[in-house]
């Protein structure tokens, strides 16, 4: 990046020390369902160190209103989850679309409506608030959307973290618990704001990902750490 970061880049250790462990803990407990091995757990449930305090949320008057529904044909705040049973696509579908946004267009309020389409509706696997955290505050995103600030994505390449091949290979019938997957996605995150303002940034991250038999992929959460 710069040297004069972009809004977002100053908030990207979302969340206070307790979600973090919560997370750590979260992610954890859906590969231990899935996997049952303790080597695996503690390799994927490690957690950086404790990131700063969110700012408290305030309601942002300049934020563009939220619309009850998107305009047949028009632009979304966020891409429809695609219909694949490959975890792997899947996971790679919603890397990008967690790195993408576009403040000048869209409310917080969209965009976290449509991050939420992309869910598994099983509550017992779901972490909404692991993915929530990869959100702008209501406080920045309003600041954000002042900057004019957007973001694409270009994705590179997925995979299965060797842990997880390992674990899976050690115990074939455990996926069948929960069909939850860990996918290691890498690629670039290019962001813009006003003026001349623009930079871009190699990035990666492990998800979680549900594809049961027969039933399209969702996804589950965002893992504390990336796992090779």
């Amino acid at each position: 990046m710069p040297k004069h970061r972009s809004l977002a880049a100053q908030e990207r250790t979302y969340g206070a020390p307790s979600t973090v462990l919560r997370r750590a803990l979260l992610g954890g407990l859906i590969l231990a369902v899935l996997l049952t091995v303790a080597g695996l757990l503690a390799y994927l449930t490690r957690a950086d160190s404790p990131a700063s305090a969110k700012p408290t949320p305030t309601p942002a008057s300049t934020q563009p209103a939220a619309s009850p529904e998107a305009t047949p044909g028009g632009p979304t705040a966020v891409a429809a989850p695609p219909k694949t049973s490959d975890p792997i696509v899947f996971a790679k579908a919603a890397t990008k679309v967690l790195w993408t946004y576009d403040t000048r267009s869209f409310s917080r309020a969209e965009h976290v409506a449509g991050l939420k389409r992309w869910m598994t509706g099983e509550k017992k696997y779901a972490d909404w608030e692991s993915v929530s955290d990869q959100i702008p505050s209501p406080v920045l995103w309003s600041r954000m959307h002042d900057n004019r600030q957007h973001a694409t994505a270009k994705i590179g390449e997925g995979h299965f973290p060797q842990a997880f091949k390992t674990a899976l290979a050690q115990d074939p019938g455990a996926i069948t618990k929960a069909y939850v997957y860990a996918v290691t996605v890498t690629g670039k995150q290019s962001i813009a704001w006003k003026g001349s303002g623009a930079g871009a940034e190699s990035r990666s991250t492990t998800l979680a990902v549900q594809c049961r038999p027969d039933t399209a992929c969702a996804l589950v959460g965002v893992l504390p750490s990336v796992a090779p």
